[in-house]
């Protein structure tokens, strides 16, 4: 199998592709050779400063334009993402590892969101308010809140992105985007239909680097006026403590450990095929990816038979091999992860069923793991494995399961099954999670929130709700 061409990725300033100033570059891995495949230019403050400048240029000229005209952009700019989905998609999996056909679908994906957000750009409304003194007239206006600075992850490099992008660009906001040194080339592509689409000079940028230095350049600087971050709780708390310093607005979608219910009455086929297409899309690298397994008793054989046999018949290669069902993981430390929680299950007494360890000498495959028996204490019950990790364990009465599920501090997402409508109502007014899918997949789309809550984050970037963190209310009383 030939290897496609990458891409050196530069930074975008003012509509520019453009090298560092001091000329730094990082170089960037395939995760499935360990090879090196390309370079990214790795940003200074200078480029930070001529980054900030552009975003503010920009800025002024954006939130004067039409919604329409802006909607327009955002359109054609989704129609060329679309069109170049194959191209991007193969970079996507050169520097990121998932199955080609994960990656196309999360291009595709982000076209839609694209075109979700122009289109609901426009209903962003004010109102009138009757006044108490009929002399006076009274108006809520809603204006951009300014330029916004995004931070977001290698695991969904374009999703991740446009979420963000969308909402911004749409009521009217500049956008500097510190993506990912691991996988640029895709969040590149994206933004180069933006430029290409007739976006004005500054409205988008991109920069890579230190994330550290980055993020507190960026958050303090008197240009951002908002904050939006994907990643670990970690580091979340840590750059929305930067923005509460300096009274800026932040959506903080964090780390997740999502639960999965299976109740007694539940359809275990349907639940078996969910939960495990589920746990092992992009190797369990997903902050919505379910991660604890809780299954009744009686049905608990059946369930962890059917997800076992799942995992075993995956086929973990190349994500550019047809033949691939589930990539590597992204760099070596997480392999050393998956290897720490096993090792941990083991030493607790855990049964692992299947996997359980590395793959190859050459890339970061991990096999995909059942474990059963799993205990409380253990570290996969605790802390994200972020990996293709399951672990199971049975219940009894439904309420310990919600308990479970609610113990930890993580409420981003959670899974369930049942033919039950009283579990249905138990389930949904009970768990306590930003979003709750029950008797399907994940359903993430445009239209619906996305967001969690407790230390999975605030604020949500899906749906009519996230336009609101990118505005301003400000109120006008004119009297005659």
């Amino acid at each position: 199998m030939a290897t496609p061409a990458y891409p050196d990725t530069r930074l975008l300033i003012a509509n520019e592709w453009v090298d560092a100033h001091d000329g730094k570059i990082l170089e960037v891995t395939n995760p499935a050779t360990g090879q090196v495949i390309g370079t990214v230019a790795h940003a200074g403050i200078v480029d930070l400063d001529r980054a900030l400048s552009a975003a503010h240029s920009g800025f002024t000229i954006w939130r004067d334009m039409s919604v329409y005209e802006r909607a327009d952009i955002m359109r054609r700019a989704a129609s060329m993402l679309r069109q170049r989905a194959d191209e991007i998609a193969t970079c996507l999996t050169l520097e990121n590892g998932k199955p080609l056909a994960e990656a196309k679908g999360e291009v595709k994906a982000g076209a839609e969101i694209i075109e979700w957000f122009a289109d609901e750009g426009r209903r962003v409304y004010g109102r009138i308010v009757p006044g108490r003194n009929t002399s006076a007239q009274q108006w809520v206006l809603k204006e951009p809140v300014g330029p916004v600075a995004a931070f977001t992850p290698w695991n969904f490099p374009i999703n991740q992105i446009v979420r963000k992008l969308g909402a911004a660009l749409a009521t009217g906001c500049s956008f500097l985007c510190k993506a990912p040194e691991e996988t640029p080339a895709s969040p590149a592509a994206l933004l180069s239909c933006f430029v290409e689409a007739g976006i004005p000079p500054g409205v988008v940028g991109l920069v890579f680097g230190n994330p550290a230095q980055i993020s507190e350049y960026l958050i303090p600087h008197r240009v951002i006026q908002k904050v939006t971050f994907t990643g670990s709780t970690v580091v979340g708390k840590q750059l929305a403590g930067l923005a509460g310093r300096h009274m800026k607005r932040v959506t903080m979608e964090l780390g997740g450990h999502a639960p999965v219910i299976v109740a007694e009455d539940a359809d275990i086929e349907l639940a078996v095929k969910v939960a495990s297409t589920s746990k092992f899309r992009n190797a369990g690298q997903v902050c919505i990816s379910p991660t604890r397994f809780l299954v009744h008793r009686k049905v608990a054989d059946a369930f962890i038979q059917g997800m076992t046999q799942y995992a075993q018949s995956l086929k973990v290669g190349d994500g550019l091999a047809t033949e691939t069902t589930m990539g590597p993981l992204a760099n070596p430390r997480r392999v050393v992860a998956m290897e720490d929680m096993v090792a941990d299950a083991r030493q607790l007494g855990a049964r692992i069923l299947t996997g359980g360890e590395r793959m190859g000498s050459a890339g970061n495959f991990y096999s995909p793991t059942i474990i059963a028996d799993i205990p409380l204490e253990s570290k996969l019950f605790n802390a994200e494995p972020f990996g293709p990790i399951a672990g199971v364990r049975v219940f009894d009465q439904l309420e310990e399961a919600i308990a479970e599920a609610n113990r930890l501090p993580y409420g981003l997402a959670a899974y369930a099954f049942t033919r039950s409508v009283r579990n249905v109502r138990l389930l949904s007014s009970r768990v306590e999670t930003g979003m709750l899918w029950i008797n399907q997949p994940s359903a993430p789309s445009a239209e619906l929130p996305f967001g969690g809550i407790k230390d999975s984050g605030y604020g949500t970037e899906g749906g009519p709700e996230a336009l609101e963190a990118y505005l301003n209310t400000k109120t006008v009383s004119v009297s005659s």
